[in-house]
């Protein structure tokens, strides 16, 4: 069981392609990380960026692609327009199954992308996916809503371009799942940390990992929302501590 992780590095280990390989092996999945752009930033506090350009992107990809078999992947940071087309052409290439973390902000607080890229996720990468898990502000940035309450959310939902899960970290816990246009609630309790930092890239690659360990969709959403919490419960560093 390989996964891919197509992301940004952070030197401090607790987002992006680090995060993403150490969740794939803490639930027992092998994996491969292309890096699409170097930050300076740790748990709280962000520096800068400095991108990668799409055709290393490309041959970083192609690399592993021409060694191993994979089947699903996951994105995190994809810094601009020209990325996203990149990412996607990949994608249909070789046939890949994506779930696609939007990030645009840093939990630390920078603005980890060139400028608004909803636009190009909603026109070239999320309808060639499987899933997305916005945060509240991401969603509102992918439909152009305003989300205050679990029935913006749903709402939300119905316009986004892929199965989705819409996290509730800002929404009172609440968790808006939607697949195939079916909603399910999955409601979990705040916790009161610091122990934040990365839970978007632990969530999104965790689905991947659940998935290639022939979990349906639902299944591994369900695992993963578990996982992460527990990943906060035991959190240190600013960041989650993953136990299974």
């Amino acid at each position: 069981m390989i996964a891919m992780s197509i992301a940004g590095v952070d030197p401090s280990g607790g987002a992006g392609v680090f995060a993403d390989i150490k969740t794939f092996q803490a639930i027992g999945v092998y994996g491969c990380g292309i890096v699409t752009a170097l930050t300076s930033q740790n748990p709280f506090r962000f520096f800068s960026t400095q991108p990668v350009s799409p055709e290393y992107i490309e041959e970083q990809i192609d690399s592993v692609m021409d060694a191993y078999s994979v089947e699903y992947i996951k994105t995190g940071m994809l810094y601009s327009p020209e990325i996203i087309k990149l990412v996607s052409k990949k994608v249909r290439q070789y046939n890949l199954k994506a779930v696609v973390d939007p990030v645009m902000v840093a939990t630390s607080g920078g603005d980890l992308t060139k400028q608004d890229i909803a636009e190009a996720l909603n026109k070239y990468l999320l309808p060639k996916s499987i899933l997305t898990t916005p945060n509240i502000e991401e969603a509102e940035k992918l439909t152009n809503l305003k989300i205050n309450s679990k029935d913006d959310a749903i709402e939300a939902s119905k316009i986004i371009k892929c199965n989705s899960i819409i996290t509730g970290g800002h929404l009172d816990g609440i968790n808006t799942i939607s697949i195939d246009r079916e909603v399910t609630i999955k409601k979990q309790e705040l916790i009161e940390t610091e122990n934040l930092h990365g839970t978007g890239c632990n969530l999104s690659s965790a689905i991947v990992a659940y998935l290639s360990k022939n979990n349906d969709l639902k299944t591994s959403i369900l695992k993963s929302l578990d996982y992460v919490y527990e990943g906060i419960k035991n959190g240190n560093y600013g960041t989650l501590i993953a136990k299974i």
